[in-house]
């Protein structure tokens, strides 16, 4: 059974939560686990509302130290706490974030009654930051106006289905089964090499997923997020505020929508946007002139991420 991969939007706004809208934050799902993207103020407040197991939530990955990206941790941290959380927490984040939550901490004399550990993402290079049975996460660069990453959630390869009639057909060794649902072509004893293409069917394609929070228009994004499902890429800002974008380190929708079209994704996320917009069909439309597949997130929507075949 292919598990499920999709993400859940809590907030798509920037600086100022308005029009509804809140600061940066995501859930991603997939099968049984949860990892939450940034933790704009008013997180925990919208993983209520949407009914999100916050439990199930072991890591938290952080792209930058703006506030309206990370300001609503210490909140969630802090009620992990007085539910007397006890299984171990791991928040991936730049240097320095560990500080802030240290000293809070411990100028409110808290003692957290669970594990929490820190892991320091490097602003630089390609990372493997986590992985489970099931998938991978890695961070890239993006630039911003202070070191800020994005973050990759890639599927890995599953155990391969074996053809049936070729079984029964020409039987084989248990360890040989083994070795070809794996990807592995197996050697008999007798020298005859058994193959795994003859056997098993191909694998579905692996799912991925980008999350590009804050940066300006910048192509070299593309070579991180190549052949994405879906791409998460902020749109703070209309065409017309262009200059604003640049000046501010942030993209236009139809910039993000250049980024997602050299990169060759199935679909476009836009969000983070600005304050002065209260209505996004503007956005929409440059965005969609650019790449067709692009979506306005929506806050308390969930997007699957689906593996579209060539």
């Amino acid at each position: 059974m292919i598990p499920d991969f999709e993400v859940t939007i809590l907030g798509n706004t920037s600086s100022i939560p308005v029009h509804g809208r809140n600061h940066t934050s995501q859930v991603i799902r997939f099968g049984q686990e949860l990892l939450l993207l940034d933790c704009g103020e008013g997180t925990q407040m919208q993983l209520r509302k949407y009914k999100v197991k916050t439990s199930r939530i072991s890591n938290i990955f952080i792209s930058h130290l703006h506030g309206d990206h990370y300001l609503g941790l210490i909140g969630l941290l802090s009620s992990y706490n007085l539910a007397k959380r006890t299984k171990a927490l791991t928040i991936y984040g730049p240097q320095g974030l560990d500080d802030i939550i240290t000293t809070n901490f411990r100028w409110s004399k808290t003692k957290l009654s669970y594990p929490l550990n820190f892991v320091q993402t490097d602003p630089e290079g390609f990372n493997l930051l986590f992985e489970e049975n099931l998938f991978s996460v890695y961070s890239f660069p993006l630039k911003h106006r202070l070191p800020t990453t994005g973050f990759l959630i890639k599927e890995k390869p599953g155990l391969r289905n074996l053809i049936k009639s070729k079984l029964l057909e020409n039987p084989i060794s248990i360890e040989a089964i083994h070795s070809l649902r794996k990807g592995e072509d197996f050697l008999e004893k007798d020298g005859k090499l058994i193959k795994v293409e003859e056997y098993a069917y191909p694998l579905p394609s692996l799912r991925k997923y980008a999350f590009c929070s804050d940066t300006i228009f910048d192509p070299s994004i593309s070579s991180y997020v190549k052949n994405v499902d879906l791409l998460y890429h902020e749109s703070t800002f209309l065409t017309a505020d262009k200059a604003r974008a640049a000046e501010t380190f942030h993209s236009t929708g139809a910039q993000a929508a250049e980024i997602a079209s050299i990169s060759n994704a199935k679909e476009l996320l836009l969000g983070h946007f600005s304050s002065r917009y209260v209505i996004l069909d503007e956005m929409l439309a440059e965005a969609a002139a650019v790449f067709p597949n692009s979506i306005i997130s929506e806050e308390g929507q969930t997007y699957p991420i689906t593996a579209v075949h060539e």
